[in-house]
């Protein structure tokens, strides 16, 4: 969520004024780009707030899975050619590296979660998630 703060925040700041000194091709790719990035951030944050609310409980992992459908999460590259992408500002080009890095990660982490998982296996807690309810259990008894 930091990454999306510090993104809104030059987008709506000292980015939008460098976008106005770019040639028009730089200032086409700059808007390009930037929507490329809010979209990515946009993606990344719905598919944590799922992440987030099955490790709360307020929902299964067989429930994420089938909300996980309207989260579009596949790997993005940069909107323009290498050399165009060379002319947007340095702050935009970090931001755009920072979040594909992280889009990196969160493809893993869902490729992890949810590879090989059936539906049936996916309603089914995990052995870890019974003993942790286990020792759950067993400290409210006392």
């Amino acid at each position: 969520m930091a990454l999306v703060e510090e993104s809104a925040g030059y987008l709506d700041g000292a980015g939008r004024e460098e976008s106005r000194q770019l040639r028009r091709a730089a200032a086409m790719a700059y808007a390009s780009e930037s929507m490329r990035l809010t979209t990515r951030l946009m993606q990344m944050a719905s598919w944590l707030l799922l992440q987030r609310a099955v490790n709360e409980r307020e929902m299964t992992m067989a429930q994420a899975a089938s909300e996980k459908h309207r989260v579009r999460l596949a790997r993005q590259e940069v909107a323009c050619a290498p050399e165009l992408f060379e002319e947007l500002p340095q702050r935009l080009r970090d931001l755009s590296f920072k979040s594909m890095r992280l889009q990196a990660r969160i493809l893993h982490l869902d490729q992890s979660l949810f590879a090989g998982h059936t539906r049936e296996s996916l309603d089914e807690p995990s052995p870890i998630a019974r003993q942790v309810e286990r020792l759950r259990v067993a400290f409210a008894a006392h």
